[in-house]
């Protein structure tokens, strides 16, 4: 039995895989969005639900933007570079701040 430590470890897998984790994770933004939207409208529509919903999608299209940014940097040619912290605070910006507005408008 050979050692899984010792084989070689192939790094074009790698950028596939966090690749397809930021379009998981942005089909999940998305129906966090939908969601937002649906129960904002749901039974009368109140300012403060679709305020909380209109910035639940603008939240969405800034982690969009970030998702496809790097979804294209993974795809090219070579290794992909290091994500950007900018880029990552934002990602997790968005992500936080749309729990929020899901759970507001839950409230």
């Amino acid at each position: 039995m050979t050692d899984p430590a010792a084989e070689p470890r192939d790094p074009g897998l790698q950028p596939e895989r966090t690749r397809l984790a930021w379009r998981r994770t942005t089909l999940s933004g998305t129906v966090v969005a939908v969601l937002a939207v649906r129960t904002a409208l749901h039974g009368g529509a109140s300012c403060a639900g679709v305020l909380a919903a209109a910035l639940c999608c603008a939240l969405w299209l800034g982690f969009l933007r970030v998702a496809h940014r790097r979804i294209r940097a993974l795809a090219g040619p070579g290794g992909p570079p290091p994500l950007a912290f900018r880029h990552a605070a934002a990602a997790a910006l968005c992500a936080m701040a749309m729990a929020g507005c899901g759970a507001a408008l839950l409230l």
